[in-house]
């Protein structure tokens, strides 16, 4: 009887042990996580370039050959510049609100007056939001948009859906921060389409530029 309960005390005292030790494993875990950099505990990032080559690829064979019409807003070289100057979990939650700025471009009604083929837009826009899930895993929902990136979209949606074929009004209207803005003609939508294949692009680089800082991603 003694053996036994001397066994039992043993074994209790081996599963406290492992207990403490997996506990003491998953603080530094938490530690390196929180002090080291947000990118190598983030796991969507050793999976973005496939996620990105796919939702790019649906880009470009949802509607045929871009158009060659310039946007009528500036691209934010500038933005992309300075981001890759701020600490990574800045980089990240820039990434974060880029690809939910571009899927705001996308939802409203006038979406059905652009040519392009339905079932690849949907699996486009359905990547897309498969983006925005796993980057929206790595950062703090704290984290506040940048203020010159969401003003870049706002302009961008404002003027885009200003612009017609041939008319100095579009199709429809939307409102955007309070203002009906009108537009959704098939070349608004050519634009956006051609803008954000150029976002997409920068935030490829975005993503390698930060795995390249580190290499344990």
């Amino acid at each position: 009887m003694l053996d036994t309960n001397h066994s039992a005390t043993i074994v209790t005292i081996i599963i406290i042990i492992i207990i403490i030790i997996m506990l003491t494993w998953t603080k530094l875990l938490f530690f390196l996580c929180g002090a080291l950099s947000p990118a190598l505990c983030c796991d969507w990032l050793r999976h973005y370039g496939h996620l990105s080559n796919a939702t790019r690829s649906l880009l470009n064979v949802m509607g045929g050959q871009l158009t060659e019409e310039a946007c009528p807003v500036y691209f934010p070289n500038k933005l992309y510049s300075n981001i890759r100057k701020a600490e990574v979990e800045s980089q990240l939650v820039f990434i974060r609100d880029s690809l939910k700025l571009i899927l705001d471009l996308y939802h409203h009604d006038n979406l059905s007056s652009s040519t392009w083929d339905a079932d690849l837009t949907e699996h486009f826009l359905k990547s897309m939001e498969r983006q925005l899930d796993g980057v929206n895993t790595c950062v703090s929902t704290h984290r506040a948009p940048d203020r010159g990136l969401w003003r870049y979209y706002r302009r961008l949606r404002r003027t885009l859906h200003r612009t017609g074929s041939g008319s100095s009004h579009g199709t429809d209207c939307v409102s955007v921060g309070g203002a009906s803005d009108c537009g959704g003609s098939n070349a608004s939508w050519e634009l956006i389409r051609k803008e954000t294949k150029r976002h997409l692009d920068q935030l490829e680089l975005l993503v390698a530029f930060i795995r390249s800082r580190t290499p344990l991603v």
